[in-house]
């Protein structure tokens, strides 16, 4: 099957942490014989910060971020089997949303990819005639980056025929155990942007254990921290490339997931972080959100903590051999159960449903 895939970036990951999910996923479906055309943006500066070349596995189209540009590449959807507009491309949303309907043929399968589903939803919900609302019951299916039962409930609810949560994962042959890197020694080690729906959680479970535990040393990766006035026991270390990912994750004593606010209250959404630093044997500790005992068992794969105190009395309990140990155990887990090959299986078993139920019946489901 041709694929046409119209998201944020494949190339780049900054501003962008779908970029790690689109291309775990993407080239898990290439070995399984896709051909994916993957169209994004010249926007945001992705295109002169990019962490990665054009793949072999799929074909990248940058377009100018252009109404001009938009039409000529939505034009190419008519040779595609299946047509994916995903959320949050960050220009021209609605007009990519409106040319899969205008360009794809009937028989192609048109997929909304959701990469953000509680923001979504959220606007959905306020907004009787928002674009995706309008259209949801003509799309062939509705896939999402998590969200679990309760998006899933809250799409069906909007009028969405066909959801299926298709969960992060972990490429083992780009993150795994690495060599611990002196750059990124700590004690607890926080990746993440600075986004406005998640200040007051890093607030609450990294800023102010550091500040009760001058003691140990705190790392922060990612942007927009540098304006934040940190604690003095905390560095920051700015962006974090891909290629670093592991020995970020690889050395600290332990590493802190931190669910932004919408998705921790909707539960079923572990972030990428929390793959790639099992991929790499990290000692885990995140905060607290439904959903976590799907893909690792607490106190044994995983480490919870319902608020900051519980951050740093998980830190004064670990040693490096428990730390080993917890971060063994995570990585063995999802080899095992949360790789992006089983995630393309799961898309590939979807697809090739709904091309089958068009087929049989004739017409646009």
């Amino acid at each position: 099957m041709k694929v046409a895939f119209y998201g944020s970036s494949l190339l780049s990951a900054y501003w962008n942490g779908a970029a790690t999910y689109y291309r775990g996923l993407l080239e898990a479906l290439a070995r399984r014989g896709y051909e994916i055309t993957f169209y994004e943006p010249d926007a945001f500066d992705r295109q002169q910060r990019r962490d990665i070349e054009p793949p072999s596995w799929a074909t990248t189209r940058v377009y100018p971020a252009t109404p001009q540009g938009v039409a000529a590449v939505l034009a190419e959807a008519r040779t595609a089997d299946v047509v994916v507009k995903a959320s949050g491309v960050g220009v021209f949303d609605d007009e990519l949303l409106a040319g899969i309907f205008e360009y794809a043929r009937l028989e192609a399968n048109r997929i909304f990819w959701d990469v953000d589903a509680p923001a979504t939803l959220a606007h959905m919900r306020s907004n009787p005639n928002h674009p995706l609302r309008r259209v949801l019951h003509q799309l062939d299916a509705v896939l999402t980056y998590g969200g679990g039962p309760p998006v899933v409930a809250a799409y069906q609810e909007l009028g969405a025929r066909f959801v299926e949560p298709v969960y992060n994962a972990l490429d083992p042959t780009t993150h795994y155990p690495v060599r611990p890197d002196p750059r990124f020694s700590a004690d607890l080690a926080f990746l993440g942007n600075r986004l406005p729906d998640r200040e007051a959680r890093v607030e609450e479970f990294f800023l102010a254990p550091a500040r009760a535990a001058p003691d140990k040393q705190f790392l922060i990766g990612g942007n927009g921290w540098e304006a934040h006035q940190l604690p003095a026991n905390v560095r920051h270390v700015g962006h974090v490339y891909c290629y670093e990912h592991n020995a970020f994750n690889a050395t600290p004593l332990a590493v802190l997931n931190i669910a932004r606010d919408s998705m921790a209250a909707i539960g079923y959404s572990p972030a990428t972080r929390v793959f790639e630093a099992a991929g790499a044997g990290a000692c885990l500790i995140t905060d607290a959100w439904q959903g976590i005992e799907q893909f690792l068992t607490p106190g044994e794969e995983i480490l919870v903590a319902r608020d900051g105190q519980d951050v740093l009395a998980h830190l004064e309990a670990l040693t490096p051999k428990i730390a080993r140990n917890i971060g063994r155990a995570a990585r063995q887990r999802i080899l095992a159960e949360h790789t992006y090959e089983l995630r393309g299986a799961q898309v590939d078993r979807i697809l090739r449903r709904i091309a089958s139920e068009k087929s049989r019946n004739g017409r646009s489901m």
